[in-house]
């Protein structure tokens, strides 16, 4: 879920104006990436999950492309003796394209990471610091959260962040409400539409895991109903709702289950 926490930051940072364009490659904000394939890519493509660069993740192992985030993990946050790569090399070793930017699906960790890095560099700030100045204090949250970093100090984008339960719900009313809270704009409306969107011109994105659909960093339920969840690590799960305003919150471990799915649309049918 952490993944997509940093997708709506972006979306403050761009409507702030210290991103100017989602169309941006991630070189004009991150200059260490200047001249590889992850720093050509633009904002909206690694917010789609679709920068066309090749990394696989552990669950693709059985196809020989599994591994890859290992050794992100290795170089980036635990930083081996025998490593000095830092957090941008850590990114910039992965830089062989397998298709245009936009034009492709494929679940990867790390294009989080690079979201996290333009995140860093475009706003000056920690995205802690960020999310605790744009959100977390605006929302009236009751605990504060943590956010794993890695060994230079940065967080890691691509998962590792923890909150107590109703906190989680607060931030899903906030998404529920597309990004208003008390009467104020926190997160862009337009862009809380975008993000749960598939556009016309990205009909890829419109299945892309069994049922789901992707948008910026969110999974879509199918259908004409808007409904968008944020799934993290075995099972942790926010679900929600914007035309009944109705969100659901998960933190038990309990991946495969196909109860909660059932809860969730037997809760719609009767309240939304």
């Amino acid at each position: 879920m952490a993944k997509s926490i940093n997708g709506m930051l972006i979306g403050i940072a761009t409507a702030e104006g210290a991103i100017k364009s989602i169309d941006d490659a991630a070189e004009t904000y991150v200059p260490g990436l200047k001249g590889t394939e992850y720093g050509a890519t633009p904002i909206r493509a690694l917010l789609h999950m679709s920068s066309g660069v090749k990394f696989g993740e552990e669950n693709e192992e059985a196809k020989g492309e599994g591994g890859d985030l290992d050794r992100l993990w290795g170089d980036m946050v635990r930083k081996h003796w025998f490593s000095q790569k830092g957090t941008v090399a850590s990114i910039a070793q992965f830089n062989q394209r397998v298709a245009p930017p936009g034009t492709r699906f494929h679940y990867a960790s790390i294009e989080a990471d690079v979201l996290g890095l333009v995140l860093r560099y475009a706003t000056g700030q920690s995205t802690c610091g960020y999310l605790q100045e744009k959100v977390w204090q605006p929302i009236g949250t009751e605990a504060d959260a943590k956010w794993m970093i890695d060994a230079e100090g940065g967080e890691v984008a691509h998962g590792f962040f923890n909150a107590v339960l109703r906190d989680y719900a607060r931030l899903a009313r906030l998404l529920a409400h597309d990004g208003a809270w008390e009467g104020k704009q926190i997160i862009p409306a337009q862009w809380m539409i975008d993000a749960t969107t598939v556009r016309a011109s990205e009909t890829y994105l419109a299945k892309v895991e069994g049922v789901f659909g992707y948008g910026y960093q969110v999974y879509l339920f199918p259908g004409s109903r808007r409904q968008f969840a944020l799934l993290g690590y075995l099972g942790q799960r926010i679900l929600v709702d914007p035309p009944s305003k109705l969100v659901m919150v998960q933190t038990a471990v309990d991946e495969k289950s196909p109860e909660i799915w059932r809860l969730w649309s037997a809760a719609v049918a009767q309240f939304g």
